[in-house]
């Protein structure tokens, strides 16, 4: 039964989402090493930067999304974010990223914010489908990104 747990509590999978991430985003962490980043995201679920949830099949990592304070350092305004959604390949398709995201916003949700930003440069489809509206078209990482926003109430 796969299970959703908050990073915090078993920290030992960290890296490896970390590792993840560094990888899946690479455009984004072109100038930041992975183990500066794996220390940055630790950090990030004790101090609420990057507080992760993550999918466990047992002690099996199979992905994770954070709701993080800021994501976008060109928008400081906007927040908190939805972060950091990674689903193991041989996992997709299950509905795993979706529940994911729908516990981050609960979070959210339960922590009083009216709304949550993401940004995205692939999946703007995928978000639109799932009630999230493109509130700008912007240049970055070498390309067209979006960015959404979507009520919590």
């Amino acid at each position: 039964m796969i299970e959703l747990h908050w990073l915090r509590e078993h920290m030992q999978h960290c890296p490896t989402l970390a590792a993840w991430l560094h990888a899946q985003f690479d455009y984004e962490f072109a100038s930041q090493s992975l183990t500066d980043w794996q220390q940055e995201f630790a950090a990030g679920q004790l101090n609420g930067d990057w507080p992760a949830l993550v999918a466990l099949e047992g002690e099996r990592l199979l992905g994770g999304a954070a709701l993080a304070r800021d994501d976008l350092p060109e928008r400081p305004e906007l927040g908190p974010w939805l972060a950091c959604v990674y689903v193991q390949p041989q996992v997709r398709g299950q509905g795993l990223a979706e529940r994911l995201i729908e516990a981050i916003m609960a979070e959210a949700r339960r922590q009083g914010y009216q709304r949550i930003y993401l940004h995205t440069h692939d999946r703007r489809d995928y978000y639109v489908r799932r009630g999230w509206q493109v509130m700008e078209q912007f240049q970055a990482w070498r390309g067209d990104n979006w960015l959404m926003q979507r009520e919590l109430f």
